[in-house]
């Protein structure tokens, strides 16, 4: 199992309060998910009930990959979604992540990959807010469930935008709140209080990641606002579409 220093819960209630104003947010992030690695695909396809990989095939196909690409995606965790690009005429996927256990993950469900697809993809530790890369260095730029644990987003879209080239695509997934009552009220009783129960057996997490995970939802900018940050970061053709319910969203906007 990944060992992680998890004397003290990373989010207490405390912190809670709102999770984005913490100043010291990015350590306690990496923490979390180094505490979380070894369970993680688990949870995640269990308490999705295997619609994350759902999001991730849509996601892939807003980006519109083109034989040749070069596709970079920021916040890769374990790989689910560089592997779902390395399925596509893409010539190369670099993934991206400032968490080492996430990598090595990664990494170990790379080398099961078969014809020829682990060529495709390289595993790079790196934050999303100060990007590993040239000016101008790929075509497609993707973040699943990634943007609302950067400690300045609006840093990390512009970051984004940098290193796409022209024409090139920026596609972001993050969780949402459904607008319709109903759905609302069942997803918000099953994220606040069946799943942060079950995650947590699971995983024997100590850190308070699967209480982080709705609250961090509900503090987290509006639709408008993400869209927002990426006009400001110079993309153009922002849009935004809800996904089963308005439980995830999907965002695409291109460079110019």
């Amino acid at each position: 199992m990944t060992s992680s220093n998890t004397d003290a819960p990373a989010w207490t209630d405390q912190a809670l309060a709102d999770p984005h104003q913490q100043s010291d947010k990015s350590d306690r992030v990496r923490n979390m998910f180094t505490a979380i690695a070894d369970s993680y695909d688990l949870n995640n396809r269990l308490h999705s009930f295997y619609l994350d990989q759902h999001w991730r095939r849509f996601a892939v196909r807003k980006a519109a990959v083109q034989p040749g690409d070069t596709v970079v995606d920021v916040a890769c965790g374990t790989g689910d979604l560089a592997e779902a690009f390395a399925k596509t005429p893409a010539a190369r996927v670099i993934g991206i992540d400032f968490t080492h256990a996430m990598l090595e993950r990664a990494r170990n469900r790379q080398s099961l990959l078969r014809n020829g697809l682990s060529n495709k993809i390289v595993y790079v530790e790196g934050d999303a807010m100060r990007l590993p890369l040239a000016d101008a260095c790929c075509d497609v730029v993707s973040i699943a469930f990634g943007l609302r644990n950067v400690q300045r987003p609006e840093a990390a879209i512009a970051e984004f935008s940098r290193v796409l080239r022209p024409g090139g695509r920026l596609v972001v997934l993050e969780f949402d709140r459904p607008r319709l009552a109903p759905i609302r009220w069942g997803h918000d009783f099953y994220t606040k209080v069946v799943m942060p129960r079950t995650a947590t057996w699971i995983s024997r997490d100590k850190t308070g990641a699967y209480r982080y995970l709705p609250r961090s939802v509900e503090t987290f900018l509006t639709r408008g606002q993400v869209m927002g940050l990426m006009r400001d970061a110079g993309l153009e053709n922002v849009l935004a579409k809800g996904l089963t319910g308005g439980i995830c969203t999907c965002y695409r906007g291109r460079k110019p």
